[in-house]
């Protein structure tokens, strides 16, 4: 139980990390709010491919869990752009010049 736990936090840093570098954009998340994104990211990652798509191991994390793990912090990030007002998704305007 301790590992799993151990392991979903190790998982949670390199999705959220990984999933921030390949969708670059202001989230000021900090470090806790990295790795609570990779966790669910992974999360989201582990439904979408094996239940979804028929992709992976439903006993064990593996490398294409980790893979689907950063898709899916990348679409939570996605998601929390949208709703969180004033993020990049919806601040496109150029800054009005004086």
């Amino acid at each position: 139980m301790l590992g799993e736990i151990i392991a979903a936090i190790v998982i949670g840093i390199i999705a959220g990390y990984l999933g921030r570098l390949l969708l670059p954009g202001k989230d000021p998340l900090g470090f806790l709010g990295t790795v609570a994104v990779g966790i669910a990211g992974a999360l989201v990652g582990w439904v979408l491919f094996t239940y979804l798509l028929g992709i992976g191991d439903k006993d064990k994390f593996d490398l294409g869990g980790v893979i689907g793990a950063i898709i899916g912090t990348m679409l939570i990030l996605l998601v929390v752009r949208a709703i969180r007002p004033g993020s990049d998704s919806h601040d496109r305007r150029p800054a009005a010049r004086s």
